[in-house]
């Protein structure tokens, strides 16, 4: 059942788009969720979400103001959403409650949705397929929403985070195309916790690629933009115009080699997934390489 919601503003922005915001009562796990969706101009139906959450308990609603993220929105006819959660006051602010998203705080997401789709003419909002990127926390946050909810998602980002609440994913989590990225300078807790995920998963045959960004310590780096480039590959791959996604065939992506940072087709490569990155396009392998090696992306 939806619960109620608060509609703060909605007003005009500069860059050619219109924002409103919305806000969640406190739930189970979460004590603030406030969102803000930012439409861009000439977007009469958005065919996606892009969802932006912040590192832990931070304020993540500007990040709907960001040129890159507004123009990717407007070239790819999305919607943007940029989330705020914040915890209720523990013993233990490192462990973020709000991440486990089952627990209530992935509803209150949902239920900005519902809203978001009365409030600003765009009804498609209420069960539109989910781009989710995050930073920090707000990479964990997309990893168990992706496990709660695999069915509302195109692709996600898992983003340097240290606390998760699910191991193995479910087969249909593993099937959402994934980035997980880690910082070679990040503590050594957040390294060992992101790699062994990835490697739990693909052994699993999940669809995602561990992503080592050298001389990188908790940062966004470059994240930002291979996860733009990994949305924008995949978004006609999964997106036919409904709420239902379509599958991808992991033989028609490639499999990375991660200690000789190389790629082949799927459908020459070894069934082996030990020490292995799955990648849907050759963009995305291209991408996903220059960043593994520290080089530029090819113009």
């Amino acid at each position: 059942m939806l619960i109620a919601l608060i509609t703060v503003v909605t007003l005009a922005q500069p860059s050619a788009g219109t924002s409103s915001d919305q806000t969640i009562p406190p739930g189970a796990n979460f004590d603030k969720a406030e969102f803000r969706l930012w439409v861009p101009a000439g977007v009469d139906r958005a065919q996606a979400v892009l969802v932006l959450v912040p590192g832990s308990n931070g304020d993540g609603r500007p990040m709907a103001d960001d040129p890159f993220w507004q123009e990717f929105a407007q070239r790819h006819r999305l919607a943007i959403i940029a989330c705020r959660f914040t915890d209720k006051p523990h013993d233990q602010s490192f462990i973020e409650d709000y991440v486990n998203v089952s627990h209530g705080s992935g509803q209150a997401l949902l239920d900005a949705l519902t809203a978001f789709a009365g409030t600003s003419h765009h009804a498609e909002l209420a069960a539109a397929p989910l781009l989710l990127w995050g930073m920090s926390a707000g990479g964990q946050f997309n990893f168990e929403f992706v496990a709660w909810k695999p069915e509302r998602v195109v692709a996600f980002v898992v983003n340097k985070g240290g606390i998760y609440y699910t191991a193995l994913a479910s087969k249909a989590a593993r099937q959402v195309p994934g980035l997980l990225f880690i910082g070679e300078n990040d503590l050594d807790s957040r390294i060992n916790m992101i790699s062994g995920l990835a490697a739990l998963n693909r052994r699993g045959g999940a669809l995602w690629a561990l992503t080592a960004e050298p001389g990188v310590g908790h940062a966004v780096a470059r994240s930002r933009d291979l996860g733009a480039i990994l949305f924008a590959e995949v978004l006609p791959l999964r997106v036919t115009g409904g709420s239902t996604l379509k599958p991808i065939d992991p033989q028609s992506g490639f499999i990375a080699d991660l200690k000789a940072r190389t790629f082949q087709r799927a459908s020459d490569a070894p069934a082996q997934t030990e020490r292995t990155a799955w990648l849907p396009t050759l963009a995305v392998a291209k991408a996903w390489q220059a960043v593994v090696n520290n080089t530029p992306f090819e113009q």
